[in-house]
């Protein structure tokens, strides 16, 4: 093959694979935000809500 036929397989091969990256990142996107979402609230339930959260801090402050 020539170069330059070389050369616009090669783009064309980049073109695809970043399309392809772009069309997993939208479909797995609510997947992405879920686990984002779920991973916070596994924190939250293992270490527990904090020992100052049962305080009325706008009571406290007046």
């Amino acid at each position: 093959m020539s170069k330059t036929a070389s050369m616009v397989m090669k783009i064309v091969g980049a073109s695809l694979l970043l399309a392809a990256v772009i069309c997993l990142l939208i479909g797995g996107w609510h997947d992405l935000s879920v686990g984002y979402s779920g991973m916070k609230k596994r924190w939250s339930e293992r270490f527990g809500p904090s020992e100052y959260d049962d305080y009325d801090d706008e009571e406290i402050f007046q």
